[in-house]
């Protein structure tokens, strides 16, 4: 009986020591999906040879949803850096912002060109409001004859797992050595 209440207390002192150890901050990542429409003009008259959009217009955001809902709405105008060259991939810091989210893209890739589609595909990263900076995908798609430039960003943290921080780690693994040094001492006396 005086072993077992030994044994208690230890795993009570444990657990109280990781109760008492500091949570190390956890980093909330961007959720949620947008979308833009607007003009692009390219600086080529047809999307088979384009590299670049030399301006974008009347760019407005057209859905959003998850993280995105509470700082942007719809119809939101939305600032796009100027030009934007995809031919090469070419890092464009402020690709697009609205509504406090900025997204830099890293790179691009043109998935489809010819004289009636241009698609292009990109990773990058959104920061802003608070959140950690999160990696994201943008896709641009543009269509001949112009139907304006269609382009979209989306971004999720995907399935994030907690990990305990430094200080509970360590007071498991204590409680857990004092718990095989008890069993040890049982099974020797026995």
């Amino acid at each position: 009986m005086k072993k077992n209440k030994l044994f208690l207390a230890v795993i009570a002192a444990g657990l109280a020591i990781s109760g008492l150890s500091t949570p190390q901050a956890q980093g909330t990542m961007i959720d949620g999906a947008i979308t833009f429409a607007g003009s692009a003009v390219f600086d080529t008259d047809s999307l088979a040879t384009a590299t670049r959009v030399d301006t974008f217009s009347d760019v407005l955001v057209m859905s959003r949803d998850g993280d995105f809902t509470g700082s942007v709405n719809v119809g939101d105008a939305v600032t796009m850096a100027q030009p934007w060259i995809f031919t090469p991939s070419t890092p464009t810091p402020g690709l697009w912002s609205v509504g406090g989210f900025t997204f830099d893209l890293a790179t691009s890739m043109v998935v489809l060109q010819n004289s009636d589609f241009l698609v292009v595909s990109g990773m990058g990263t959104i920061t802003g409001n608070g959140f950690d900076a999160t990696e994201g995908v943008w896709s641009f798609t543009s269509q001949e004859p112009h139907a304006n430039g269609v382009f979209s960003f989306s971004a999720s943290s995907g399935s994030v797992g907690t990990v305990p921080d430094g200080g509970t780690t360590v007071a498991l693994l204590g409680v857990g050595l004092i718990g095989v040094e008890l069993l040890r001492r049982k099974f020797v006396a026995s």
